[in-house]
């Protein structure tokens, strides 16, 4: 017996003062835990939880943001990628996931071809990244498979574990924004294509993004201002749905929405800060993930929400987004907050989002137990170390 408790003793004091020894990675979790991690939270942590926030470009300050307000994620751009050898890069998105004391989202959009975040430092990988359209010509959809498996192994070796790919749109105009990132085929062949794709992202533990829902067509960049699509809903059924299907079916783990507005469904609100859109994803299209907003940053968004003299974070959550690809955090925070206590969003659906983000933190393995699971109360251990000591000391 004294045997046992000198043991206890010893393995409960080399757990508290261990550095580090409480950011164990969480390898599965359960409804209880995952309820119980929901509920030691404080509202505005749970918020943070659901910025994707752009990179500032300052490695430092980044760290020190998602240190202090507890963000989500972050999404890397070209810049992030400069003038950086793999292990500069690896030990900067390391700093990052260390300031998080829950495991941070970091991703990136690596499609290939026209947007590929990787090619803005060719020495990083040694490797060219080639459009799937391109991939597609050469080798079908075995060689587009292969490709994105391998990059998002890349992506994974470097630190990066959400990759914002495939795009799911389908364009018949070869002069439209988006033909170029697409598969360049029919709609019956891009929903082949996001079955295959899909799952050879996903089995690298990078988070696969359907993009952009409910189908960008052929409607102009909504990076620079208002785009509408006027087609019955019935088209989208028929045509622009299938590929997102194929994916949703594939178990795909985020799909990203659009700041087109689908004027059949709400002719008034952009597809990200559509409720009537997001219904129709999650009741008809029966989809359980994470639902991402576009980057909110874009001129379509901006020139929306001036209009509305209104937070365009807020509009967000309120559409039912789980994931806001924003800057505004700093305002967006207290700004969602103020809506919740004020009972213009349920509380309730704001602990569904964070619950969907920490079941895929987990799957990732990037969910850490420090503050969660144990309030980060080392006094709770030297209570329990104590209280062993004193058996040991009375046997």
């Amino acid at each position: 017996m004294k045997k046992l408790l000198l043991t206890l003793v010893t393995l409960c004091l080399a757990w508290t003062i261990v550095p580090g020894s409480n950011d164990v990675q969480a390898k599965k979790i359960s409804s209880k835990r995952l309820n119980q991690l929901v509920a030691k939270m404080s509202l505005e942590e749970k918020i943070a939880q659901m910025y994707l926030v752009p990179s500032s470009g300052n490695p430092a300050g980044m760290a020190a943001e998602i240190k202090h307000y507890q963000l989500g994620g972050v999404v890397l751009f070209g810049a992030d990628f400069q003038n950086q050898t793999p292990k500069q890069l690896k030990a900067k998105l390391k700093t990052w996931q260390k300031a998080s004391q829950i495991g941070l989202f970091i991703a990136t959009d690596q499609e290939g071809g026209t947007v590929s975040r990787l090619s803005a430092n060719p020495k990083l990988t040694g490797k060219k990244y080639p459009a799937p359209q391109e991939l597609y010509a050469k080798g079908g959809l075995a060689a587009v498979s292969k490709n994105y498996r391998q990059t998002a192994k890349t992506l994974r070796h470097l630190g990066i574990n959400w990759n914002f790919a495939p795009v799911a749109d389908v364009s018949n105009d070869p002069n439209s924004f988006i033909y170029p990132r697409t598969l360049g085929q029919d709609y019956q062949t891009t929903a082949a294509y996001i079955k295959k794709v899909v799952p050879a992202i996903q089995s690298q533990k990078v988070i696969a993004s359907l993009k952009h829902f409910p189908g960008y067509g052929s409607a102009a960049d909504t990076h620079t201002g208002f785009a509408s699509d006027k087609r019955p809903l019935s088209d989208f059924q028929q045509n622009d749905f299938l590929p997102f299907e194929a994916g949703i079916k594939a178990k795909v783990d985020t799909i990203l929405v659009a700041h087109v507005v689908m004027s059949a469904v709400d002719d008034h609100n952009p597809a990200s800060l559509s409720p009537a859109v997001h219904q129709l994803l999650r009741q008809d299209l029966h989809f359980k993930g994470l639902i991402v907003t576009d980057d909110l940053g874009m001129g379509a968004i901006k020139d929306f929400a001036k209009g509305q003299a209104v937070n365009p974070d807020l509009l967000a959550v309120k559409a039912g987004n789980d994931i806001l690809l924003s800057t505004g955090y700093q305002k967006g925070i207290p700004a969602i907050a103020a809506a919740v206590r004020a009972g213009e969003i349920s509380e309730g659906q704001i602990d569904q989002t964070v619950k969907r983000i920490i079941k895929l933190k987990t799957k990732l393995g990037i969910l850490k137990w420090k503050q969660l699971s144990t309030g980060g109360k080392a006094k709770n251990w030297l209570f329990t170390c104590g209280y062993f000591y004193l058996m040991l000391q009375l046997s």
